[in-house]
């Protein structure tokens, strides 16, 4: 059984995280750009600690509105900087705002960022990480892996004996939808 899942099950942060989140598909947009962002904030520190500052992190950017945060200018840089309630990493924050800008092109180029993922769907770990560094900033191989596994693009975020399992598969996820041979076997429960 993977470590999240040993761990996550009745804890106040991760439980709900584990259990209703992590591995899902279907998110639109928003959602996915919030996973993104989550995702780079946590490059280097706990996943504790982001989902601790996850309320007052979505409160200083805006609910993670796409256009709203493609907007932000070095005045908006510099409020989030001083903002406690945020992890405060100027190269993470700026990656997040230039990703906005890059999800709008997306919309431009496939109609959306989720539609985008399902053109590249599937693919094996390297390639992704490649396309999200061509795309992307601040999108290296456990970012990417990460955000690909909370988002049902890539297997792992859930062990098959945790009850979330059967419930993630009915659901169908895309990285169920093609042969296991693409990931290599190299996928582990994460987070």
């Amino acid at each position: 059984m993977s470590w999240y899942c040993d761990v996550a099950p009745g804890h106040p942060l991760h439980g709900p995280y584990h259990e209703k989140e992590y591995g899902f598909p279907g998110k639109r947009d928003r959602a996915l750009f919030e996973l993104l962002s989550l995702e780079i904030f946590q490059a280097g520190l706990s996943w504790e600690i982001v989902l601790k500052k996850r309320p007052t992190t979505v409160e200083a950017f805006e609910n993670f509105d796409i256009d709203v945060v493609a907007a932000y200018k070095k005045r908006a840089i510099n409020r989030l900087l001083k903002n406690p309630g945020i992890i405060r990493n100027r190269l993470k924050v700026e990656s997040i705002i230039s990703n906005a800008q890059a999800i709008q092109q997306l919309r431009h180029s496939h109609g959306s960022f989720a539609k985008w993922l399902k053109t590249h769907h599937p693919r094996p770990h390297k390639e992704w990480v490649k396309l999200f560094r061509a795309t992307f900033r601040f999108t290296g191989p456990e970012v990417v892996n990460e955000f690909l596994m909370s988002t049902g693009y890539l297997p792992g975020s859930h062990a098959e004996t945790c009850p979330v399992y059967a419930k993630i598969k009915s659901k169908k996820p895309p990285w169920m939808q093609v042969d296991s041979d693409i990931y290599g076997g190299i996928y582990q429960a994460g987070k």
